[in-house]
C-alpha cells in the first residue's frame, strides 16, 4: 500500500514539472472567435436640417461584411431621407362638394369656419345671401359649406378661363377639374360661377362681407328713419323710398367720410341742402346731406375718416339737425345698415 501511495504522488510531481517546464503557456488556452479585428465604429450626431429621421446618427465607418455596410450611402440627402415625394394621388386637387350648416344663436363666420376647417374667406365668399354681413347674420339660414377652400367666382362679360385663372392666382387645370369642367375650351357665360381653389378673397372684398369696411360718419348712432319705403314726414300721405339713412345729432356736429376717397361733388338744392358726394374704392359713393353750411372741402380733394368734411345741420327738405346718408354701389343704392358696424 504504502509503494502504491509513494508511486502516484512521484507521477503526479512529474506531470506538474513537464506542464511547468516543457509544455508551452498557450497550450491549454481556446479561441472564444475567429472573427478579425475591426476599427470602433464611430458616430456622429450631425443631422441633416430636413431629414425625415429625427436623432438618427450616421455611421462614419462598418466591418466590411457587416449589415451596416451602406448606411452611410442609404442616409445621404440624394437618395431621398431628406424628404420622400408625396403620391400624386395625395395632391389631387378634388372635386366640389357641399355641406349645409343651418346658422345658430350666437354664431359668427370664423366659428363655423373652424368647425369645418375652413378659411373665414371661404364660408363668406361661397353665402353671400346667406350673410350678407358677418355683423348679422340671420337665425336659421341655411349656409354653404365646401369641402375645401377657395372663394366662388362670377363670370364677368369678357372672362375665359385663361383670364379668370390669371387675375385670380390660380391655373386653368384646378378650375377645370374643381368645378367639373371637361375641356379647356368649354363655354362659360357671364353670371355662371365658379368656385376658384386655394384662394382667398382680397382684403378689401372681406372687410366689406364682413361690416369693416365703412366706419360712422358722426358719433351719434341714432337713426331716425331708415332705408326702404316710408310715408312722406311733411303729411302728404305719399309712400316714397327713403334712399338713405337719417341720423339724428346736435348742430354743428362734426361729418367724417364713411371711407376713405375722393371728394366728386359739393353742392346744394332744395332735398338735400348743403350735401357731398364722395367717391371710394370698388364702385362705392357715399351722400352726406342737410349740412348747415357749405362744405369746407372741394372736388378733387382726397380725404380719409378723419377729415371733417361738413357738420350736421337742418339744410333742404328737412324737419331738424340730423345727417342723411346714402350709400351707392354700382351706381345703386343700398341699404347702409349692410355696410356700417
Amino acid at each position: 500500500m504504502a509503494k502504491r501511495r509513494i508511486g502516484r504522488t512521484l507521477l503526479v510531481a512529474i506531470f506538474f514539472i513537464i506542464v511547468i517546464f516543457v509544455v508551452p503557456p498557450d497550450f491549454f488556452s481556446v479561441a472564444a472567435s475567429t472573427e478579425p479585428e475591426y476599427p470602433a465604429i464611430a458616430y456622429t450626431q450631425e443631422l441633416k436640417p430636413d431629414s425625415a429621421i429625427g436623432g438618427l446618427p450616421s455611421f462614419e465607418s462598418f466591418p466590411p461584411d457587416s449589415d451596416m455596410n451602406g448606411i452611410e450611402e442609404i442616409s445621404s440627402e440624394e437618395e431621398g431621407l431628406g424628404g420622400v415625394q408625396e403620391p400624386e394621388e395625395y395632391s389631387r386637387i378634388p372635386l366640389l362638394m357641399y355641406t349645409t350648416y343651418v346658422v345658430q344663436k350666437d354664431d359668427v363666420p370664423g366659428g363655423i369656419a373652424n368647425k369645418y376647417g375652413l378659411w373665414v374667406s371661404t364660408v363668406m365668399s361661397v353665402n353671400t345671401s346667406g350673410i350678407p354681413n358677418a355683423r348679422s347674420m340671420p337665425i336659421g339660414a341655411v349656409l354653404r359649406i365646401p369641402n375645401q377652400d377657395g372663394v366662388l367666382y362670377t363670370v364677368k362679360q369678357g372672362d375665359t378661363l385663361a383670364s379668370i385663372a390669371e387675375r385670380q392666382g390660380s391655373t386653368v387645370e384646378s378650375i377645370l377639374v374643381v368645378n367639373e369642367l371637361f375641356s379647356d375650351t368649354v363655354s362659360i357665360k357671364p353670371g355662371m360661377e365658379l368656385f376658384i381653389p386655394g384662394i382667398k378673397m382680397d382684403q378689401f372684398a372681406l372687410l366689406e362681407r364682413s361690416g369693416d369696411l365703412f366706419q360712422w360718419p358722426i358719433t351719434s348712432r341714432r337713426i331716425t328713419s331708415g332705408y326702404g319705403l316710408r310715408y312722406d314726414p311733411f303729411g302728404s300721405g305719399s309712400r316714397y323710398l327713403h334712399t338713405g339713412l337719417d341720423i339724428g345729432a346736435p348742430y354743428e356736429t362734426p361729418v367724417h367720410p364713411a371711407m376713405a376717397g375722393r371728394v366728386s361733388y359739393v353742392g346744394y338744392n332744395n332735398i338735400y341742402g348743403n350735401h357731398v358726394i364722395i367717391t371710394h374704392h370698388s364702385e362705392y359713393k357715399t351722400l352726406y346731406a342737410h349740412l348747415i353750411r357749405k362744405a369746407p372741402v372741394k372736388v378733387g380733394d382726397s380725404v380719409d375718416v378723419k377729415s371733417i368734411i361738413g357738420n350736421v345741420g337742418s339744410t333742404g327738405n328737412s324737419t331738424g339737425p340730423h345727417l342723411h346718408l346714402t350709400v351707392y354701389k354700382n351706381g345703386k343704392t343700398i341699404d347702409p345698415r349692410g355696410i356700417l358696424p
